[in-house]
């Protein structure tokens, strides 16, 4: 059964976007990963595809899928940026998206072009009054 809004973990320190998609600052870069909400929705994670390091993506381009037993889903960069790493974890045990979407499953580290960008992502308040 479905998380109720008021279940869901979503940190206040993360950005999000209508996308479901978070992002946290660590230094110049930002590392990007899906929302409690989104895992939730999917249910169990079989697959993920992943960029390579180096990609260069625009914001709201696609840059992977994330295939559960229900559906596939592709996902799309929060801001304008380079990829520089990949969570490699996942290809082994894609199910940490789910037991772990804000730390062991985080999907791609990036250099962001304007971490200006960042900060214009929607707060954990906002990202829940739109669910």
């Amino acid at each position: 059964m479905a998380k109720t809004v008021a279940e869901l973990n979503l940190p206040a320190n993360l950005k999000y976007t209508d996308e479901h998609i978070w992002a946290r600052v660590e230094g110049d870069e930002i590392v990007v990963g899906v929302s409690d909400y989104a895992q939730d929705q999917l249910g169990e994670v079989v697959y993920v595809d992943l960029p390579s390091e180096g990609d260069s993506f625009g914001a709201g381009d696609e840059f992977g899928e994330v295939e559960s037993i229900k559906s596939v889903n592709k996902l799309f960069m929060p801001v304008s940026g380079e990829v520089t790493a990949v969570n490699g974890e996942l290809a082994d045990t894609p199910t940490l998206l789910n037991a772990s979407c804000y730390e062991k499953g985080w999907l791609i580290r990036v250099k962001p072009e304007d971490m200006a960008a960042v900060d214009a992502l929607m707060s954990a308040d906002a990202y829940k009054a739109s669910l």
